[in-house]
């Protein structure tokens, strides 16, 4: 009667951890993302535990029966396709339904993309503001302009096809002199990190195409 929300590599499958595998091992039922990308990961470490289906098209749809079936003894652990599930990635709506239900709940630390990123960024991270992927279109310049007073580290997820636009919004609304650090491929093989002012970045990547997943970390001016 216990759910486990167990963090998995970014990149680098040797960053799962010993207690991560052991629990993976032992439920009766692991959750996942996409059961694709994650039986490799399983197949690399043994782990030969069922897997069902659990992302945000259907999580509303199975999340009432998932429980239920925790409820009635079962054990479970929820991983997604990389990083720890809940940040930017589904993992609120069960919890919540679980501590509703009076279900224990029960994170492993591990991997996460943000916080290697912010660490090496060179901007102070003893304060900081995690934002995750910004709206694409409904709300987002209303919370690009909400942002426009903080002045602590804020830190951003972004694809490849809108770092682009969301430096030219960052541009916009808090100037080129603002400070930023971009990170792609974090424990990878091609792991880059650029760090400048906004108009620095914007040329930088005008003339490099962005690829792979990328977190910004951003100081305004």
């Amino acid at each position: 009667m216990k759910l486990y929300l167990v963090p998995t590599p970014i990149g680098n499958l040797a960053d799962m951890t010993y207690r991560a595998v052991e629990i993976l091992k032992e439920v009766d039922l692991i959750l996942a993302e996409d059961t694709r990308t994650s039986g490799k990961l399983l197949q690399h470490y043994e782990i030969k535990t069922p897997m069902l289906s659990y992302h945000m098209h259907n999580e509303h749809k199975i999340v009432d029966h998932v429980v239920g079936r925790i409820k009635n003894g079962e054990k479970m652990a929820l991983i997604t396709d990389a990083g720890s599930p809940g940040i930017s990635d589904p993992g609120f709506l069960i919890t919540r339904k679980m501590l509703e239900n009076n279900l224990d709940v029960e994170a492993l630390p591990g991997a996460t993309a943000f916080v290697p990123a912010l660490v090496v960024s060179g901007l102070p991270c003893d304060k900081f503001v995690f934002e995750g992927f910004l709206p694409v279109k409904k709300g987002r310049q209303k919370r690009l302009e909400f942002l426009k007073e903080e002045r602590r580290t804020i830190v951003f997820y972004e694809s490849p096809h809108k770092l682009l636009k969301t430096l030219a919004d960052f541009k916009t609304h808090y100037g080129g002199n603002s400070r930023v650090s971009i990170s792609r491929e974090i424990t990878k093989m091609f792991e880059e990190h650029y760090r400048g002012t906004v108009d620095d970045a914007i040329s930088h990547f005008e003339l490099k195409k962005p690829k792979g997943e990328f977190v910004m970390a951003l100081m305004i001016d």
